[in-house]
């Protein structure tokens, strides 16, 4: 397919460029909450950002819509023959220098095809797993010609794009999820946070920050707490975070004999208090990239305990930072929550070399700077390309 692209003046001669995300929606969640914490980093002086959500909005575009034009329910369903239009004439009447699809599927595919035809510069597709939800499709992977960009969350991640996607390794570029270090920062005990949490002080607590979904696989995370509860009768387990499998992870807990024990939060705008209000962090995922969850447990100073999947291995530096065990190993796990919880000595080691990795490798300054120095790449090697044509006719 051809882009038929406007003429681009330079890039220090024009004003910010206009970026246009696209997503399916904005539920509270790992992925997207990096891409509010992108999207209000962004340069202004040179990036203007927009959001467009495939279906529902969502908690997260709703708190975006103050900041930045936000447009929804571009679609009426998975067989709409009105969406590419409809984001075609959206990115067209928007005049978009460069188009950021996140996440696979449908805002991966009529995205980059409406970029395409709306003539946009900068095609980016932004991935976060290494599995579902972001497997690549057989007609995603057919777009990989309109595509300028994939972005890659960790150096596993790309080379799994690359050898596994089977997408250009030129085209490949990784940026690090980045978490505010300020924000997500050791906070000092709060007893009165505790008692509201259903904790009392000196009670050992394990977190799990995660969307209630599937791959997220709580089912572990609650039969490791229940051998936990053998060794370490006092323990308290926090579960934060939404979603479909609620009401089945609670009849689980249940059946477990866990309901004294294990705190379903839900979705918190507190979660540094709650970090740093727990021994212990774990995350139990199938598939995963780099996850932000154990990123801000690590900012606030906590051992994380993981399966091995994706790239975790890059931050949870087994030994050092926290320990790896594998999926749906839920004796190993417990082994090591039990292992922490008892030597608050070696967890403190592990939560300051935790944060001190992220300071280094996943701040949230690394992933704005490393999207606004790609976006602006693109926009010049467009350009430049332009120039070349036209000298050649």
């Amino acid at each position: 397919m051809k882009r038929n692209i406007r003429p681009l003046e330079p890039l220090d001669q024009r004003g910010p460029l206009r970026v246009m995300f696209m997503v399916t929606s904005m539920p509270v969640g790992g992925a997207e909450t990096l891409l509010v914490n992108l999207i209000e980093r962004l340069d202004r002086q040179r990036f203007l950002p927009e959001l467009a959500c495939l279906k529902q909005p969502g908690p997260l575009a709703e708190q975006l819509e103050s900041q930045i034009p936000v447009f929804s329910r571009l679609t009426s369903g998975k067989f709409d023959p009105r969406v590419l239009p409809r984001l075609t004439n959206l990115l067209r009447r928007r005049k978009i220098d460069a188009v950021v699809t996140v996440g696979a599927g449908d805002k991966m595919f009529w995205g980059r095809i409406a970029a395409a035809r709306a003539g946009v510069p900068a095609i980016v597709a932004a991935l976060h797993s290494t599995g579902w939800p972001d497997s690549i499709g057989r007609l995603n992977r057919r777009l990989t010609g309109l595509t300028d960009a994939f972005v890659a969350v960790a150096d596993d991640h790309a080379r799994h794009l690359i050898e596994v996607e089977r997408f250009p390794a030129d085209r490949v570029r990784m940026i690090p999820n980045g978490v505010d270090v300020e924000v997500f920062s050791p906070l000092p005990p709060d007893e009165t946070f505790l008692r509201e949490l259903g904790l009392r002080p000196g009670d050992p607590v394990v977190s799990i920050v995660a969307a209630l979904r599937p791959e997220k696989n709580h089912e572990m995370f609650l039969r490791a707490a229940a051998i936990v509860r053998r060794d370490v009768p006092s323990a308290q387990f926090l579960i934060v975070g939404d979603g479909p499998k609620r009401a089945e992870l609670e009849a689980l807990s249940a059946q477990l004999d866990l309901t004294d024990a294990v705190h379903f939060l839900g979705c918190r705008g507190d979660v540094p208090k709650i970090l740093s209000a727990s021994n212990v962090v774990a995350l139990t995922s199938h598939v995963e990239a780099s996850p932000v969850s154990i990123l801000e447990a690590m900012a606030c100073s906590r051992p994380v305990v993981s399966t091995r999947v994706g790239s975790v291995a890059a931050s949870v530096r087994d030994g050092e930072t926290g320990y790896l065990v594998e999926p749906d190993d839920a004796g190993a796990l417990a082994t090591r929550l039990v292992e922490l919880l008892r030597a608050p000595e070696t967890a403190s080691r592990m939560g300051r070399a935790g944060r001190q990795h992220v300071i280094a490798t996943s701040s949230l300054e690394q992933m704005v700077a490393g999207y606004e120095a790609l976006l602006g790449e693109l926009y010049c090697r467009r350009r430049l390309r332009q120039r070349q044509t036209a000298k050649a006719e």
